[in-house]
């Protein structure tokens, strides 16, 4: 005798427990419901690279800054240029010509890092010096050269402070060793 019944409150307890945990597991953020975003912001532009080669050393963008022990600093190694850094400051136009104005520079570096395959990692900024953009976008991924691409876009300054995107690469010309141009297609999804 003197003992209650205590399933009903048991049961109103544990049935709240219960509510609350679903309701809490179900509330996601609405920043985070974004099935297929649209860019905030899409940019194209082309990056101009001319390599040192020994003898251009007035037009020349970019320099082999190291090499593996069988190679030298004036030409990229054989076997897929393994082992080859190059650091450049290359001219960045809005149209894929080489003496257009340009609006900005690519600096950075690329270093080739495979042996089997053409392949190079690339880290770099494109710092500009228009009018129409000021500040810098920040750039981190491997690129299989000669295809085409997705690239990290990991931030920025200025007009692109703190943006995050990615950035399609595509070779739009090659010559040889000494010259390439890329084609940067840029979509933004983080803009401030």
């Amino acid at each position: 005798m003197g003992r209650t019944n205590q399933f009903p409150s048991l049961a109103i307890l544990v049935l709240v427990l219960v509510l609350v945990l679903v309701l809490e597991c179900s509330a996601t953020p609405i920043s985070k419901i974004r099935a297929h975003p649209h860019p905030c912001k899409r940019l194209v532009f082309y990056f101009h690279d001319i390599l040192y080669n020994g003898h251009n050393s007035k037009n020349a963008t970019a320099a082999i800054v190291g090499s593996p022990a069988w190679g030298n600093r004036t030409i990229l190694t054989g076997q897929n240029h393994f082992g080859n850094m190059v650091v450049f400051d290359d001219p960045i136009t809005l149209d894929n010509n080489l003496h257009s104005t340009p609006v900005g520079r690519a600096q950075g570096f690329y270093l080739y890092d495979k042996k089997d395959i053409f392949t190079a990692w690339l880290g770099f900024s494109f710092v500009f010096n228009s009018t129409e953009h000021k500040g810098s976008i920040n750039f981190a991924g491997a690129d299989p050269l000669m295809n085409k691409t997705n690239i990290s876009v990991i931030g920025g300054t200025g007009d692109f402070f703190l943006t995050r995107g990615i950035a399609t690469l595509s070779t739009d010309a090659f010559e040889g060793e000494v010259y390439f141009r890329l084609r940067v297609d840029i979509k933004l999804y983080e803009c401030w």
